[in-house]
């Protein structure tokens, strides 16, 4: 088996905007689109097959339900840097499901365990059982 734990994301399959930042920065971030806004269509991409299923499976609110990945960096004030940062994260969010998860073997409880849970269970049932009216005594 080949080893997919390191798959590169080609930068040509990638759409970049230059969209304005929010937030503080004065008269640059109202002048200058320095923002970055990555597009990167998962169904699209030349990805294996197994990594994009993982990716369209995850929870991630950055992924549209078309299967598009949208990133926007903006911390910097240059384009060249927010453009690598944005790459940079979805290149962790591909690495994060390139490894296949473990299979799970399913387990059964020890005998020990099973008669410290019942046991736990009686001393339980027993102070609820004590816990009744007190008959009166003649």
């Amino acid at each position: 088996m080949a080893d997919t734990s390191r798959v590169s994301v080609p930068e040509d399959e990638m759409t970049f905007t230059a969209v304005r930042a929010q937030g503080a920065g004065g008269q640059n971030v109202n002048k200058v689109s320095s923002a970055i806004h990555l597009r990167f269509s998962i169904p699209d991409s030349s990805l294996p097959e197994a990594i994009k299923q993982r990716l369209m499976a995850l929870g991630d609110q950055r992924i549209t339900a078309e299967g598009v990945v949208v990133i926007k960096a903006q911390n910097s004030r240059s384009q060249e840097q927010n453009k690598a940062e944005a790459m940079a994260r979805l290149q962790a969010l591909v690495d994060s499901v390139a490894v296949p998860p473990k299979r799970r073997k399913p387990t059964r409880p020890t005998l020990a365990s099973r008669r410290k849970r019942l046991e736990s269970k009686a001393a339980r049932g027993e102070v609820k059982r004590m816990r009744g009216r007190v008959p009166p005594s003649h």
